[in-house]
């Protein structure tokens, strides 16, 4: 099974909602689409599913044109991050619902029907409505009525983004078992970072309408393609400021540090550094590298990290996450310590160069 868009715009009105796009989705594992609320993830997915029409190119599925193919008549299951399921149906009749519509005999959707159901352990809550179920229940359900369709595309947009931070974190860990070996195309929509890395496979970085990369998920996290895809890919956002090259040495406001690595071979002259927030810490974790100092404006506390925002000497404003519990005073100037190994250099036209 494949899924390729071919040169595919969206407009609505004067708006354009996604860019000319082409892309040739992943066979096996998952093809994540990774960008912030309204970057256009979800209608994206729409286009994939038949809910939208392109406003120009094609949309091929498995060798065919389904472009003007209706949802009905395309081997598809969707997800939607809510709970969607028919609320005066049994759990039971709710996942076996595709199977009915599609006429399969009795005994093959009972046997349909119990697998996924054991997947998803939903055997207990069979005779269920899913009033009577938890969200995480209900979102198991509808994930369930996905499996049991055995559909080429599968279309997850932010299925988990409800759900509380517990049953985020199982469910995650049983999707790729739940797909794996089913032959179909998943897509699944993301707005964490975290989420994409976890889930591996291949990521769509979006922004803005626009697919700004695409390929294996751990390379385009390790080589953005450009700064636009560094910032998709960076989660509290990514540090930028103007670096300076000259010689051997890289000189940020009045930080100066070793020339090492991919850049020590790029022409002298300004570039903007971009270094993701855990390079820069309260401790040393690195030899090497370099001190920088600014003013802290906030502070914030997540599970066992430490986050600190503060001002750079030349009006940056950056993000420290740093291991463990760290007090700061708020107004104070702090010194921080920047893994330098973890500096991304992009040109003047925003592209990586090192």
């Amino acid at each position: 099974m494949t899924l390729e868009l071919r040169n595919v715009t969206k407009r609505v009105g004067v708006d354009m909602h996604i860019h000319e796009t082409s892309l040739t989705l992943a066979k096996t594992g998952f093809n994540i689409l990774l960008g912030a609320t309204n970057a256009g993830k979800t209608t994206l997915i729409k286009l994939m599913a038949g809910l939208e029409r392109p406003t120009s190119g094609e949309l091929w599925f498995d060798g065919k044109n389904v472009t003007g193919m209706s949802p009905q008549k395309r081997n598809i299951s969707l997800v939607h991050q809510f709970f969607v399921n028919y609320p005066s149906m049994t759990v039971y009749d709710n996942i076996a619902s595709p199977l009915r519509v599609l006429r399969t005999p009795k005994k093959e959707i009972e046997r349909r029907v119990g697998e996924a159901a054991e997947l998803l352990r939903l055997t207990p809550y069979l005779k269920r409505r899913p009033a009577e179920l938890s969200g995480g229940q209900q979102q198991r359900t509808a994930l369930a009525r996905a499996i049991v369709k055995d559909s080429g595309l599968v279309l997850l947009d932010e299925p988990l983004a409800n759900l509380d931070y517990k049953l985020r974190e199982e469910l995650r860990d049983q999707l790729p078992d739940l797909f794996a070996g089913r032959g179909a195309v998943v897509v699944y929509a993301t707005s964490e970072p975290s989420e994409a890395l976890m889930l591996g496979g291949h990521t769509a970085t979006v922004m803005a309408g626009e697919v700004t990369q695409f390929g294996e998920t751990g390379t385009i996290y390790r080589q953005p393609r450009d700064i636009a895809t560094a910032q998709v890919f960076s989660d509290p956002p990514i540090n930028m400021t103007r670096a300076l090259k000259t010689g051997g040495e890289i000189a940020i406001g009045e930080t100066r540090f070793k020339a090492a690595g991919p850049i020590a071979g790029q022409p002298d002259g300004a570039y903007t550094l971009g270094i993701r927030p855990h390079y820069v810490t309260t401790e040393r974790r690195a030899a090497g590298g370099a001190t920088v100092s600014g003013t802290v404006q906030v502070t914030e506390l997540s599970g066992s990290e430490s986050i600190a925002h503060f001002e750079m000497p030349g009006g940056d404003v950056w993000v420290a996450q740093s291991p463990g519990v760290h007090a700061y005073d708020v107004g104070a100037r702090h010194a921080f310590h920047m893994d330098t190994t973890g500096c991304l250099y992009f040109d003047g036209e925003g592209r990586l160069v090192a």
